[in-house]
């Protein structure tokens, strides 16, 4: 178990480089929209090499065969999941600190269930209980570091991290619907979408068509040869590293508790996302109004895993 946390608590750390990177790049002056453009192109590059070395080229031509059979579906799920997502994170850092972001982003949990009641389940009325803790916690946090409140200034901040928090794993349970046969979607059971990498590839090309639209819309001052570094850091230290070690962890495990511990480390990242802003950007350390929110959001996280166990070993 200690060797599962302490893998997840690794991944968490390399997750929370995308909030702190994206922070100093706001801060340096460079535009969000080649902050979350490149960031794909430079996952894309990476994935196909990953994929090349561990998979082989057949897989890798496997891979832009089903992309192509299914390019539209994957293009509305790349561009949910992916595209809108991202792109809106990246816009939030603009008005906020990344640590800030982390901490509203823990939303996407209860954004998930959203999610998961919209394709047709159903979650006992306890779990909303947590969700208000959760989303206490975030209000508190969101507003701790505004000196002079102005709604439109907070509304930049929070509300595009609200929506990226649904768009995420909305593009993702189109790929599980569509996988298990939703009758929607089309079917693509394919033997390739059991690999994490390759359904990450899949949505990331589908996503490329959403970043062409939003860079000519935009239009966009060209990045700097920094930006163009720290958005490539983002996608090897974010996309890649931590992702390896988050699904290697989760591999690993072999109880629900272990699981549960697993997902847990991934709360992490705010205090990490913190650190780093201290350590690199010179922020501030949170007044007693945030250290009170980031103790709900844990709280409320706290139930949610808990309650994710007691379901887990009552199925297992």
């Amino acid at each position: 178990m200690a060797a599962l946390i302490a893998l997840g608590l690794v991944s968490g750390l390399f997750f929370s480089s995308t909030f702190v990177l994206n922070r100093l790049m706001s801060l340096e002056g460079g535009h969000w929209v080649w902050s979350a453009s490149l960031r794909y192109v430079f996952m894309i590059l990476f994935l196909l090499i990953v994929i090349r070395l561990f998979q082989g080229r057949k897989t890798v031509v496997a891979l832009f065969k089903l992309y192509v059979e299914h390019w539209f579906f994957w293009t509305v799920a790349g561009s949910i999941g992916f595209g809108c997502f991202y792109a809106l994170l990246c816009f939030s850092a603009d008005y906020a600190p990344g640590w800030v972001i982390a901490a509203t982003w823990q939303l996407t949990i209860i954004a998930s269930l959203f999610v998961l009641m919209f394709f047709g389940r159903v979650f006992p009325k306890r779990i909303w209980v947590f969700s208000t803790i959760v989303v206490v916690g975030v209000g508190l946090i969101n507003t701790s570091h505004i000196t002079t409140f102005h709604f439109v200034e907070f509304a930049k901040g929070a509300f595009p991290v609200l929506i990226a928090a649904f768009c995420y794993p909305f593009g993702n349970q189109l790929v599980w619907e569509s996988k298990h046969g939703h009758k929607h979607f089309p079917k693509i059971d394919s033997p390739l979408l059991e690999n994490a990498f390759n359904k990450v590839l899949l949505l990331s090309l589908g996503s490329l068509p959403f970043w062409i639209l939003l860079v000519l819309f935009i239009d966009p001052p060209m990045p700097s040869m920094g930006q163009v570094l720290n958005t490539s850091l983002v996608a090897l230290l974010s996309g890649l590293v931590a992702t390896t070690l988050f699904l290697l962890a989760r591999h690993q495990a072999h109880t629900s508790s272990e699981l549960a511990a697993v997902d847990a480390t991934q709360s992490s990242e705010v205090i990490f996302a913190l650190l780093g802003e201290m350590l690199f950007l010179g922020t501030a350390l949170p007044n007693a109004q945030a250290w009170l929110g980031i103790i709900l959001v844990f709280i409320g996280l706290g139930f949610f895993i808990y309650f994710q166990e007691k379901e887990c070993a009552v199925h297992d």
